[in-house]
């Protein structure tokens, strides 16, 4: 019996140690045939570079974003998007979670999330930018829209 315990425990640590993302994708419809989104700046969010990285993603599918703060929402944006990002730090800062929320007008039509499982644990990936993590997860959510050269 104490042989299982201790490779169960084992099995435990060493999940812990490898650490791996997961990614949950709730694509958008191409019926809401996206041309601009309106991204709600989230002044807690302190990872510098995941808006120019939504953004670029985003422009790579033919879809325009502009940036706007909470309250003062553009009259012309029937596509809007909030987003959270959170990051970890073991040596310096790295990015271990986001998602990303469209709407169009209170209705939900797309989610995509990125998870750091377990911080990352000793896995060098969890160093990668932020564009490598975030671009396969918008990519996913933008699947219906292809990506315009």
């Amino acid at each position: 019996m104490k042989n299982i315990i201790y490779g169960v425990l084992s099995l435990i640590f060493i999940f812990n140690l490898s650490g791996c993302s997961t990614k949950i994708v709730e694509p958008i419809d191409k019926k809401y045939e996206l041309s601009h989104v309106c991204i709600e700046d989230n002044p807690k969010v302190i990872v510098t570079d995941f808006i120019p990285v939504v953004e670029d993603t985003f422009q790579s599918h033919g879809i325009s974003t502009e940036v706007y703060y909470r309250n003062s929402i553009p009259a012309d944006c029937s596509i809007t998007m909030t987003y959270t990002a959170l990051r970890r730090w073991d040596l310096s800062p790295y990015l271990s979670h986001a998602e990303l929320r469209l709407y169009k007008k209170k209705k939900k039509i797309g989610y995509a999330e990125y998870h750091l499982t377990g911080g990352g644990g000793l896995d060098l990936s969890k160093w990668a930018s932020v564009k490598s993590k975030m671009t396969p997860v918008i990519e996913d959510l933008l699947r219906q829209y292809p990506i315009i050269q």
